[in-house]
């Protein structure tokens, strides 16, 4: 498998909604706008397969035909996840359970069990023929496995059997499974495999963290079936892999990607003044929609250093904003330049393929208002001329972009387990109401990557199955591992990261890390446990913060007014540590909220709270300035963001954004070529950068 190194560029393309036909305009456009890739085929297995058994392949043909005239390369997708009407009349035993016994209503999508015999017996049906019939087409790069698997938790009376079998080969009694369980509470100890209860109204952290653990597996597994099929019948030259949505229910996605070819994310956005910079610390509620919560620059190029790290390698974008995304009632299309600026983004965060969903807004459906690079009049508008800048840049662009590989400085530690548990458990209440957020993990990880983000730091992120063997070429490597909110954690991984710190690496750990072990269990001694000696402070309680509250600073460490802490506090102990910052409270104060400590060649910095995004910056500048060089591109208007990386030759590109209306100047510390219009300049000159900009540069 190749992939081409060249950038990949485009749309999905869906020629079986369009209104009427225009084939060949659509691709004379798409060829102006310098598209190399569309993708196509995986929503409609009704229009592959009609009926049971019979098939209409040929459909594609003219598609694929146009698309190697014109020199664009294609990814064609299975139609696994939404499944015809014929199939669930047929065989409605197929439809998935969202609760035990209870089917998903027919009529969305990613209803289907698809751990079902008789569903896979007519998947694999149609997967053959369709692969069989275009794995020799010249345009054809590339196989997509489903489409953003894992959005349901099934709970088919079949999938909760495979998870009792799971479970007797992984604890081999009923003793043992409720030893490990702690099921003696409130009389939940099984003596045979039988009594185990459906997973609806159970109220056990181990259970329910097992259950997820299945879940995931059940994913993986079925995209990799999916993948041993068509590499079966594929040519050798062409990649598997499938899209995924960070995140879904059920997936982990670093074990789903282990057996695909490349990494593959649809990665989506609030745009307009969400992507200022500062960030408004208003709540953009029209943009805050349920799948997408979070918004800022800092969010976007977040979900990039995720893709990245999932497989710890360069990624596609199979899906990103054109127009509008999401309902009728969300219509924020991008101001002029944001398109620009995001795609270059991606780019310098990893990206080697950056694909817009969707080459034209649809005319009927459930997404009838998400909107493609064509809106409803079929014309090109202003997102067809700026998609189409960005085309022409990345095309003119290539030649400096071979090999290229995003630079980092430090590596954030990211667990699923502990997603899971704090969904089921969560530590932190909704903001502002005394409900439980299941968003507990992501708010903790999102605060010390925009902490990191916001101080011009450029971040890795991993699992702890992804961290390097040795500790100590962890800290040769990395000179800071920031590990949030790691709540499920092995006692194995908890030593690696006390390792880590004496080796020489800075440690900045976040509450609730290693308060549990793998079953979800309290450790039974003083926290943070084995990690107590190097962060030199202890806690034995903790308490909900209901409102912020002021922080202040010692120690050296300085933070602005209106630096808070917000939602947690540990009430640490020093034993040795130095306090950074301490609540300005009665009751709280008497614990500090940050403190440091020496640990052998190291450094531990532990945060007992979630900052607030002013002391998130205080954080991150003094983690910077503890254990980094100088940052060439500190002196820089708050607007202005900079990424780098090197190419295969060892240049370093720097990508430099203005994300605000007002036009700005950046004094260039470095010697360089303005890649987009080759204007040489010596370090000092001034760059001017217009409203929502991106300059690209080559540093000489």
């Amino acid at each position: 498998m190749t992939l081409p190194e060249r950038p990949l560029f485009g749309a999905a393309y869906y020629h079986e909604y369009q209104p009427y036909q225009r084939l060949e305009e659509d691709f004379s456009l798409m060829a102006a706008a310098n598209f190399s890739l569309i993708r196509v085929g995986e929503s409609v297995w009704s229009t592959w397969e009609p009926s049971d058994g019979y098939f209409d392949l040929d459909w594609l043909e003219p598609v694929l035909n146009q698309a190697h005239a014109h020199g664009i390369s294609v990814i064609i997708g299975t139609p696994t996840y939404a499944v015809p009407p014929w199939l669930r009349t047929r065989y409605p035993e197929t439809s998935a359970d969202r609760k035990t016994g209870q089917p998903i209503p027919y009529g969305h999508r990613q209803d289907v069990d698809f751990t079902h015999p008789a569903f896979r017996f007519f998947a694999e049906r149609l997967i053959r023929k369709i692969v069989l019939r275009y794995r020799g087409h010249p345009a054809v790069i590339g196989w997509q496995l489903d489409n953003e698997p894992g959005n349901e938790l099934l709970h088919n009376h079949a999938v909760f059997l495979g998870f009792v079998e799971r479970l007797i080969k992984k604890y081999g009694t009923v003793d043992a499974l409720s030893d490990q369980w702690g099921l003696t509470y409130w009389s939940h100890r099984i003596s045979e495999w039988g009594e185990l209860w459906a997973p609806d109204g159970n109220t056990v952290p181990a259970y329910d963290l097992e259950w997820r653990r299945y879940q995931a597996e059940l994913t993986t597994e079925f995209i990799n079936w999916q993948a041993s099929l068509v590499r079966e019948l594929t040519e050798p030259e062409q990649f598997v892999t499938t899209c995924i949505s960070l995140p879904r229910p059920a997936i982990e996605a670093v074990a789903l990607a282990r057996g695909l070819d490349v990494t593959a994310t649809n990665l989506y956005y609030p745009m307009q003044d969400a992507l200022a910079m500062p960030t408004a610390e208003t709540r953009q509620t029209g943009q805050r929609q349920q799948w997408m919560p979070t918004y800022g620059t800092w969010r976007l190029y977040q979900l990039a250093d995720a893709s990245r790290g999932v497989r710890q390698e360069r990624f596609l974008v199979t899906e990103t904003n054109a127009r509008a995304v999401g309902d009728a009632h969300v219509n924020y299309p991008a101001f002029p330049g944001q398109w620009r600026q995001a795609a270059w983004a991606l780019v310098a965060r990893g990206a080697r393929a950056v694909e817009y969903w969707h080459w034209h807004t649809l005319h009927f459906g459930h997404e009838t208002f998400w909107g493609g690079v064509l809106g409803h009049s079929l014309e090109p508008g202003r997102c067809y001329e700026e998609i189409a800048r960005i085309g022409k840049e990345l095309k003119k662009a290539a030649p400096r972009l071979a090999g290229y590989q995003p630079d980092a400085d430090v590596m954030m530690l990211s667990s699923a387990p502990s997603k899971w548990a704090m969904e089921f458990q969560p530590p932190l209440a909704v903001e502002g109401t005394a409900r439980p957020d299941p968003r507990s993990y992501d708010r903790t990880f999102d605060a010390f990557y925009r902490a990191l983000f916001d101080v011009g730091t450029q971040v890795s992120i991993c699992t702890p199955q992804q961290l390097p063997a040795d500790p100590i070429e962890m800290a040769s490597r990395w000179p800071i591992l920031v590990v949030p909110a790691f709540y499920i954690a092995r006692e194995p991984e908890l030593l690696y990261l006390k390792e880590y710190a004496e080796a020489g690496g800075h440690l900045v750990l976040g509450f609730k890390s290693g308060y549990a072990d793998e079953n979800a269990r309290p450790r039974s001694t003083v926290m943070p446990g084995v990690l107590r000696s190097v962060v030199g402070a202890s806690y034995d309680e903790f308490t909900n913060i209901p409102s912020p509250v002021n922080v202040t600073a010692e120690a050296g460490f300085a933070c602005d007014d209106g630096a808070m802490a917000t939602a947690w506090a540990d009430g640490l102990v020093l034993e040795g540590a130095t306090v950074l910052a301490r609540y300005d409270h009665p009751f709280y104060g008497r614990w500090p909220a940050i403190t440091t400590n020496r640990a052998g060649s190291g450094r531990v910095t532990y945060v007992g709270t979630l900052p607030n995004p002013c002391l998130g910056v205080a954080l991150g500048r003094w983690i910077r300035e503890t254990s980094l060089p100088p940052d060439p591109w500190k002196r820089r208007p708050a607007s202005v963001s900079v990424t780098s990386g090197r190419v295969g030759d060892g240049t370093r590109l720097w990508f430099v954004s203005n994300w605000a209306w007002e036009a700005v100047r950046v004094s260039a510390p470095v010697a360089g070529r303005d890649v987009l219009s080759d204007a040489e300049f010596a370090a000092g000159t001034d760059l001017d950068l217009g409203p929502w900009d991106v300059r690209v540069i080559e540093e000489h």
